[in-house]
């Protein structure tokens, strides 16, 4: 390694204490030295996803957050409930890095060929732990993006893109042709959006305010339900019956819209059926869970048939099962339209401790839509 790099990183760290503590940090951590197949990130840029904040705060009710520590080195507190400690009890006493994703320059790599191709080179990243100065990857976890890319450009990468692009994957491989989507003015949302515009897929998209669907408009979605609208179940009927959709993904998890869309799929179906069955449409519907938005639980009322599935969805089991040829047609997908289809745009760019600042928490904690912060552990 060369002798000018530093000998620490300076990194964000979560803990959740035994006695019911959420506790946030900055420390440091020695830098690793490449192994043959693993490069340095210098890292540039990193964003706060809705999966990073769910291990970054946890099941900690952040209205009891405290602020300690001093401005450059901040500390928050928390406590966490009783059932986010049941829930979290494999991570209690741990302490843990955050950040799925990010981008940076390579500025020291181990001795193999596709290690020192990158070196000098932007690069985005999926490894976790990405809320830290340097960062040491294997050469599989990072993809070299073209020159001329930010690390603002190239940081957002992996969590949206893949996810958007594997709920396309997803219905083409289950035998589905249209699909559903809630929060679907997110950052996620928008871009799939644009996927489905310009493969030819019919998209339900669902929001809760007229601003939202006009930024949705803006980008050209035709179908778009308001759940706050008194015709909003009507509306999601008319939508399902003109676009044939039975499968969505919901990011909202809690309270009862993934039931609402199983029942409304189940009432389309129904509408369309030539003969009575008490039984219902017989049509297979499916939801997937694939956030928490809201953490109440999830309700399934009747009307939903008996052919119908709600189960939940993460990204990384997908890329698993996924074909050699899949998720390199993604990879590439992502790369070639990273500043069209796949554009990423930040609220906010901080810094580490800034991250840390318990204002700027809740503000980025808050998950509102068109609102995402971007860090710079450089900063």
């Amino acid at each position: 390694m060369a002798n000018a790099l530093p000998e620490k990183s300076l990194q964000i760290r979560t803990l959740v204490t035994p006695e019911g503590k959420l506790e946030l940090s900055l420390a440091e951590a020695p830098i690793k030295t490449p192994g043959p197949d693993q490069v340095l990130v210098r890292v540039a840029g990193t964003p706060i996803n809705p999966s990073d904040l769910g291990l970054l705060v946890g099941g900690a009710d952040m209205s009891t957050a405290v602020q300690g520590g001093t401005k450059d080195n901040p500390t928050v507190t928390a406590n966490v409930p009783e059932a986010g400690l049941r829930a979290m009890k494999a991570r209690l006493g741990q302490s843990l890095g955050v950040g799925n994703e990010g981008a940076g320059i390579v500025v020291a790599a181990g001795d193999s060929p596709a290690a020192q191709a990158l070196l000098g080179k932007m690069v985005t990243c999926l490894g976790g732990d990405m809320y830290q100065q340097y960062r040491t990857l294997h050469v599989s976890q990072c993809i070299a993006l073209p020159d001329g890319t930010t690390a603002e450009q190239g940081a957002s990468c992996y969590v949206n893109p893949l996810t958007a692009l594997s709920f396309v994957e997803t219905m083409r491989a289950t035998g589905h042709s249209s699909l559903v989507h809630t929060a679907a003015a997110s950052n996620l949302g928008q871009m799939l959006n644009k996927i489905c515009l310009k493969d030819g897929v019919p998209l339900v998209n669902i929001v809760r305010k007229e601003e939202q669907a006009e930024i949705l408009r803006g980008i050209g979605a035709k179908h778009i339900v308001n759940s706050s609208s008194p015709t909003f179940f009507e509306d999601l009927i008319a939508a399902l019956m003109e676009t044939g959709a039975t499968l969505g993904f919901d990011a909202i998890g809690g309270g009862p819209l993934a039931g609402q869309l199983l029942v409304a799929m189940e009432a389309a179906a129904s509408r369309k059926m030539t003969e009575y069955s008490r039984y219902g449409s017989g049509k297979e519907t499916q939801v997937y869970i694939y956030g928490r938005l809201d953490m109440s639980p999830t309700l399934v009322p009747p009307g939903v048939g008996f052919a119908w599935n709600l189960s939940g969805y993460l990204l990384t089991p997908f890329l698993q099962k996924a074909a050699p040829d899949v998720r390199e047609r993604m990879y590439k997908r992502v790369i070639d339209e990273l500043n069209t289809t796949f554009a990423s745009h930040y609220t906010k760019t901080i810094s580490l401790a800034e991250a840390l600042d318990l204002e700027t928490l809740h503000a980025y904690n808050a998950k509102a839509t068109g609102e995402k912060y971007l860090i710079d552990p450089s900063l």
